[in-house]
Parts: C-alpha cells; structure tokens; sequence
C-alpha cells in the first residue's frame, strides 16, 4: 500500500523511473529521507514575540497505522537560532512526543524580537532536522512600509507536481497563506483511470488513513521547501475531511453515523500535520481554527472557517448530495437564520472589524465570495440560471452581513482572498450585486489550483456577460496568487505553472491586478 501511494503520481506523470532518478537537493516528489524528520519542518501562527515551529517524528512515515513507525514517546530537541548559519541561539528546549498525537511537535516559541526573521531546528534519535525559517509580526504600533504574501490552495498529490510551492517559496514572502484543500482525502483505485475524475476512490475516513495522507504529502520536497522558508497562515476547506460536507453533514446531506467520527479524525490529523497552536486542538467535536492577525498599521488579516460551523446546504435536489445549483424558487436559500460561518464566528469577525486601524483588512478564506449567477439544470433535467449552493451564493444572508458590517464600520480597504474553485477570479464584491451601478465595497482574488482538475473554461466564460462584477476568470492554468501591500496600494499577481506534469515546471505572470488605497476597484496592470 504505501508504495503504491507513492508511485501513483509517477504513472500518472512519466512512470516510476522520474522518482528513482529525481534529484531532491532543490525539487521534485520525494524530499531525501532524513530519518526521523521526513516529513520535514514548518512554522506558523505568528505572533509578535514568537511562532509555532512544528515537525513530527516518523522514522516509517507511512506505517499503516498511520504513527510513523514510533509506538512509544520520543524526545525531541529544539533551538531557535537569531542567523541562518545556526551559530547563534536564541531559544532552546526540550519536548516529549507521544502516540496519541502521532508523535507530532508543536513548540509554541515567545520571547523573540518583532518584525524580523529567525531560523530553527529540531534533534532527535541522534539526528538534526533540516533548518526552517519563521518570522515573527510587527508590533501593533508599527508602520511596515510593505507585507508581501502568497496563497494557494488545492494540491492534488496524483494530479500532478508541486512546483508552484517551489516557485512560492522563490518569492521569498513574508507569510505564506493556504487556503484550504491542503490534502484530498482520496486517491484512486486504478492507475490507467488517474485523469478521469470519477473513476476515483480509495478514500481515507479513519484517523489513520488521514495520518498517512498528510505524510505523504509532507514527503514532497517542493511542500517542504516552502514550509521551511517561512511561517504560515492557514486554514481548511472540503477536501480535508470529504468533498462537499458542511457541519456534520456529509456531501450525500444524509444523517450518516460515522461522519462525526470521520469529521473528528480529520480535525485530530489536521492538527497534527500543521503548525498549530495547542489551542486549536480538537476538543470534543470542535478545532477552532479562525483567528485574527495584525500586521501593524498597514494590515490584518483574519483567516475564516467556513466549512465547520456552516447550516446545512439549502434545497438539496437530486440524490440529495450538495453543491447543486438551485433557481430562485429555492427560499430557503435567501433565510437569514442560515450561516456559512455560523454566528459566532460572524460576531467575531465583526468586532475585529470595528475594532481595526490597519490601512488595509484582508479576510484569508476558502471560497470564492463574489455572487456567480450560473447555468444549469433543476431536478428534471431542464436549463436553469441559478446559484452554487456549497459555496457563498448558498448563504447569501451571510455575503449580506458581511457586506454591511463592512460598511457599517467604516472598514478600510477590505479585501477578501480565496480558493476552491480551481480558477483565477479578481472580482468586485458589491453593495447590491442586482445593480451594476452598486458601490464597490471590497475586492476580491481567488487562486486557481496547485495540481487539482481545474473546470471547463467555456462553462464559466458563457456566464460572465450576466456577472459583469466579475473583471478576470482563467480556468486554464495552475498556480498561486503573490501579493505585495503597502501604504498606498495592493498588488496581486496571478502565478502560472507551465505544466503541473512536468517536475521542472516554469512559473509566467499570467495577469497583475492593483487596488489603490481608498477605493476597492479593480484594475488589470498591462
């Protein structure tokens, strides 16, 4: 089994031989076997005086029992070093591992310097990890004369190689922000029918099954080189746990017992496999994972959850499975007692909202935001234009709410990025999507896919005559989306992979986009 999990991308992009003969130092699909840290090093969830450094110790990363090949407790070492020789300790100490959390590392470091980056490693079993770099935010006081991000999201091992982290890492960002569908929870059963999308399954629902799927993600050296070169911002969409669920519910809306079990173990290995604080560990069903972070004056950026706490999709159709799209007699839709976010994390949001002074408020997501009138068919199998009910169209009174507390508070400059979709979108989010002529209340950029399938270019082109807030829409590429902010303005630019076959993919500017402080338009940079 777990060598069939790692060639399975190799008979997809050029057999077996590419693994045996790729060189690792830089990139490629399999990062060297540095036993026990081969799953490498990341850090994240930054604060002023520190950031959490993460590793896990597996010796046999794929065990079938999903704890890397340890059954009891391990004592790991770690320092924080000021340069990047690693001849100047900042921090240091020791930690106990154990096998209910799969033997994973999370040292919360404080007590550092603003503003400025530090570099880490890990010891254990008589073996150095790989160094990382992490970085700490600026106080709240301060006025950082830039911020400079990438994001991305939908990184589909089987489908293809992970340059575009590579080429992420190559920017040499501030922070690195993904945005959900970080791992798919199933692979394929037959190798000759990778490229076909139904033909899948092999789909992992136990704790153990999760465990192994982020190993092998973590195996990758092009992950791992982007999360050894600086901290992270993260958050979750579907594909972390099932395609499609929401809440409790799986994406077939059934009342399944085993989801609140398979919800769980996906939670317990999300935080296993990423540079979490210990207060976002799973307690009882639940993983707070929402949380705000300030940049200074010049920004924050609240990173949402929009998949856990989310009321369950309106009018499902069909076999009952969501993500359909509905028409307007679909009323329950419109209810304003329905949230994506649920109310608690919408109050959150809101009051961090009121409460900011930064320049610019960028909301990290894992959604397209924008109304998308589409085109489909209703349960009889007639033409509809409707609306993509898995996604924000789904719960509009909460887009509404958004909309308004931003007005409301006089935010400056907001922002929303996301992903999902498999395509580049830069959008307008508007005060009244009915009328054209509506004020601009917040711009939007929304990432295509690292490696997953993305859609057919023509069904979302046909629609954008009826979305005229829609101002860039690219299905045809892979890639991520770099960000530069600074006082005055934000520019974004969408990254293209030249081929998500091709180990030694080149990276092109497809289009750059800027938003002037002060006025959320959108405008496309020759």
């Amino acid at each position: 089994m777990r060598q069939t999990l790692l060639t399975r991308r190799h008979a997809l992009l050029g057999g077996v031989s590419a693994l045996l003969s790729t060189t690792v130092a830089h990139a490629g699909p399999l990062a060297s076997a540095q036993k026990p840290f081969g799953l490498g090093v990341a850090s994240g969830d930054p604060s002023a005086d520190g950031f959490v450094i993460w590793t896990r110790i597996a010796p046999d990363p794929l065990a079938p029992d999903g704890l890397g090949g340890l059954t009891a407790p391990a004592t790991v070492k770690w320092c924080v070093y000021h340069d990047a020789a690693l001849t100047k300790p900042a921090l240091s100490g020791e930690v106990t591992t154990h096998p209910d959390t799969a033997h994973s590392v999370h040292v919360e470091v404080a007590g550092l310097r603003p503003d400025r980056f530090y570099w880490y490693r890990f010891e254990a079993m008589g073996v150095q990890s790989p160094a990382g770099r992490a970085r700490t935010l600026p106080l709240e006081n301060a006025s950082p004369a830039a911020l400079k991000l990438v994001f991305a999201s939908c990184s589909h091992y089987e489908k293809g190689y992970f340059s575009a982290y590579r080429h992420m890492a190559a920017e040499n960002p501030d922070f690195v922000l993904f945005l959900g569908d970080y791992i798919y929870e199933y692979s394929y059963k037959d190798t000759s029918k990778l490229v076909r999308q139904h033909e899948r399954k092999d789909e992992v629902t136990d704790l153990a099954g999760y465990r192994n799927r982020y190993a092998l993600y973590h195996m990758d050296a092009d992950l791992q080189t982007l999360h050894a070169s600086t901290s992270c911002l993260m958050t979750w969409d579907d594909h972390e746990v099932q395609n499609d669920y929401g809440g409790f519910l799986s994406q077939y809306m059934k009342d399944d017992s085993g989801m609140v079990a398979r919800r769980m173990a996906a939670y317990q290995a999300y935080y296993e496999n990423m540079p979490l604080r210990r207060s976002s560990r799973l307690i009882g069903t639940r993983l707070d994972l929402y949380k705000g972070y300030r940049f200074g004056a010049l920004a924050e950026i609240n990173m949402l959850d929009g998949r856990q706490y989310r009321s369950a999709a309106a009018c499902p159709v069909g076999d009952s499975r969501r993500g359909h799209v509905v028409d307007d007699s679909c009323l329950d839709r419109l209810d304003p007692k329905r949230s994506m976010l649920g109310f608690t994390q919408e109050a959150w949001l809101f009051d961090r909202f009121r409460k900011s002074r930064a320049t610019w408020n960028i909301l990290g997501q894992d959604l397209l935001a924008t109304s998308l009138l589409q085109s489909g068919k209703d349960k009889d199998k007639n033409p509809i234009v409707g609306h993509w009910t898995d996604g924000w169209d789904g719960y509009p009174a909460t887009r509404d709410r958004l909309i308004k507390a931003m007005q409301g508070t006089k935010l400056k400059n907001p922002v929303m990025l996301g992903g999902d979709i498999h395509s580049y979108w830069a959008t307008e989010l508007k005060a009244d999507f009915r009328d054209p002529e509506s004020r601009t209340i917040a711009s939007e950029f929304v990432c295509t896919s690292v490696t997953a399938d993305m859609p057919a270019y023509k069904a979302f082109a046909d629609m954008l005559p009826q979305n005229p807030h829609v101002k860039y829409f690219n299905s045809r590429t892979n890639g991520y989306v770099a960000v530069e902010v600074t006082p005055k303005r934000l520019m974004s630019r969408f990254m293209a992979i030249s081929d998500r076959t091709d180990l030694n993919a080149t990276v092109s500017t497809e289009i750059a986009f800027a938003v002037e402080a002060g006025n959320a338009t959108v405008n496309a940079i020759a």
